[in-house]
């Protein structure tokens, strides 16, 4: 049964959909291109090793590079063919940034590599179950791209974790769920079963905003009967697809700021993602495809396809019918979230979910910036209650300490404070900049920190060194002195002769202590109380103490009277 939401979503906005244009006709499966064109640089996780080499001849479904950190994921062929590269090319990025890239010119014959059989799922150790989705290469596909093994496993050790299926699709134009939901509802709940063998949820929610009304039909009657799953309509209001908003509206509970919602106990993924686990875990295939939109006015056949990972974009637009003297912009994603290509020739990702090919009656060049009249609009808007107002003004100043005591890190880059914006100022694009920067900032923080780090270990090193080496010398003098045989009593008479070269030599060791006991104090000044390396130097330090003692008693010995004198 159909529920409404038992939350009320703050903030957010109504839009016009354009979710028609796409709807209209079933998922296609376009023609493959000339030649992919395969990023390794992942929107998130670690950057990819190459597998393979230029003129290596690969089939679909093969690994071709392997993440080089443990947060990452594979990459594979989405066709047979040749390989070529690696090589910089363009690829989707709101800042128009170039990545090393693996080229692959398809054979035309499609043909897949030897793929394990598929067992019952339910007979294997989750551990292993595990493996099988990190090396499909599983991604989360409502956006973020974060390894969705990564996910699960930061999710399992909760006791009773809740799974939260989001198909809320809220942001015009884009339709990919919708369809998916339309057409392919069983492979989603077959999905779900692979979810209650690895998280033994609690229960299962899934998410559908209420201009969808053939999706949440077709979910309705394919979860007939599974007790443990409920399908809420949401309003359509953008953005209620968010995670945190989701799980705030479905479940009243707040993600504190810094925080995951697995650490929380709550797997939220997007309908994409879970049919993508079904194919990875039941059908054997690796994720080389997505569900993609194609719409906007400059297309004659808008709709959804089914795209291989790489295909490029100038490829699909084309299959879509794309009238180029009309187009006046392209978007990958929705108006509002999503960015624009400088350039048709850049791959389709695994996170890109809508491609608009806009006229210019669709998207007009803005009015002229102004300066901000402070209506406060823009934080009545604000689905996450910030002020875009002030957040505007410090990352204008670049005063990051203002920016992180407003909680930037919270924003969601939803648009919202942009879209009403009476002054049209491209508020996201500030935040995006201040993002980054602050990123950069930490990480320089962290590097210099290491390094300072690194140079007082030394310090200390040298120290202990030079100390070993004073103790040895030490010790070296005292077996001299004491392998050295009686002095005579004519030997006594000219010992008076070496005496200024003894006090030469107690001159240099006192020296050398007094030096050493300094930055010993120093050093020991800089520690903090709690430091585990404060207790050694101040042992060094009074024992440094007591060598200057000792030299400095031995400076001015008493004389050494001749054989023979008079007392």
């Amino acid at each position: 049964m159909i529920q409404a939401p038992p939350h009320p979503l703050s903030g957010g906005i109504e839009l016009a959909t354009h979710k028609a244009l796409s709807t209209r006709t079933p998922i296609a499966t376009p023609p493959l291109p000339d030649t992919f064109v395969i990023p390794l640089n992942p929107q998130a996780g670690a950057p990819a090793e190459p597998q393979v080499q230029a003129g290596d001849r690969v089939l679909k479904g093969q690994q071709l590079a392997r993440p080089r950190g443990p947060r990452g994921a594979p990459v594979h062929a989405p066709t047979s063919g040749t390989v070529r590269g690696p090589v910089v090319r363009p690829v989707p990025h709101w800042s128009h940034q170039q990545a090393p890239c693996l080229l692959l010119e398809p054979d035309g014959l499609d043909r897949w590599c030897a793929r394990p059989a598929v067992t019952d799922y339910r007979r294997l150790d989750k551990d292993a179950l595990m493996d099988v989705i990190r090396e499909a290469g599983v991604v989360g596909l409502g956006g973020a791209g974060f390894p969705t093994d990564i996910k699960l496993a930061a999710t399992r050790g909760d006791p009773a974790p809740l799974v939260i299926i989001n198909g809320a699709e809220c942001e015009p134009y884009i339709t990919a769920d919708d369809m998916l939901m339309r057409e392919r509802a069983e492979h989603l709940v077959a999905g779900f079963a692979v979810l209650r063998h690895l998280l033994q949820p609690e229960k299962i929610m899934v998410a559908v905003e209420d201009d969808k009304p053939q999706a949440l039909a077709a979910m309705e009657a394919a979860c007939a009967g599974q007790t443990d799953v409920q399908i809420f309509s949401l309003p359509a209001r953008y953005p209620s697809g968010d995670a945190g908003i989701l799980i705030r509206t479905l479940t009243g509970r707040e993600v504190p700021s810094g925080t995951r919602a697995a650490e929380l106990g709550i797997f939220c993924c997007n309908t994409g993602t879970l049919a993508a686990l079904h194919q990875a875990v039941i059908l054997g295939r690796p994720l080389i495809s997505r569900i993609t939109t194609l719409s906007g006015q400059a297309l004659a056949r808008p709709g959804n396809v089914e795209a291989l990972i790489g295909t490029p974009v100038e490829h699909l637009l084309h299959f879509a019918g794309l009238r180029e003297s009309d187009m006046h912009c392209l978007i990958q994603g929705g108006p509002l979230m999503g960015h624009s290509l400088h350039s048709a020739e850049v791959p389709l990702l695994k996170t890109t979910n809508c491609l608009i090919a806009g006229t210019r009656a669709e998207f007009p060049d803005p009015d002229p910036t102004q300066a901000c009249i402070r209506c406060g609009l823009c934080a009545d808007v604000c689905p996450v209650n910030l002020l875009p107002q002030q957040l505007y003004w410090h990352a204008r100043a670049m005063n990051h300490s203002q920016l992180q005591a407003h909680n930037l890190s919270d924003c969601i880059e939803c648009g919202a404070c942009a879209w009403v914006c009476p002054s049209t100022i491209a508020l996201v694009q500030y935040y995006r900049a201040a993002k980054d920067a602050i990123q950069q900032q930490q990480a320089k923080s962290a590097k210099a920190a290491q390094a300072r780090q690194r140079f007082e270990q030394r310090q200390l090193r040298l120290q202990a060194a030079e100390e070993e080496k004073k103790a040895r010398r030490r010790l070296a003098a005292r077996l001299r002195q004491q392998a050295q045989p009686p002095q005579t009593a004519p030997q006594q008479a000219t010992a008076p002769a070496s005496l200024p070269d003894e006090q030469r030599e107690l001159k240099i060791q006192l020296s050398r202590t007094r030096v050493q006991l300094k930055k010993a104090t120093r050093t020991l000044e800089n520690l903090s109380q709690d430091s585990p390396d404060a207790a050694r130097i101040r042992q060094q330090v009074q024992s440094l103490q007591q060598d200057m003692d000792q030299l400095q008693a031995r400076q001015t010995p008493a004389s050494v009277q001749p054989s023979g004198s008079p007392p």
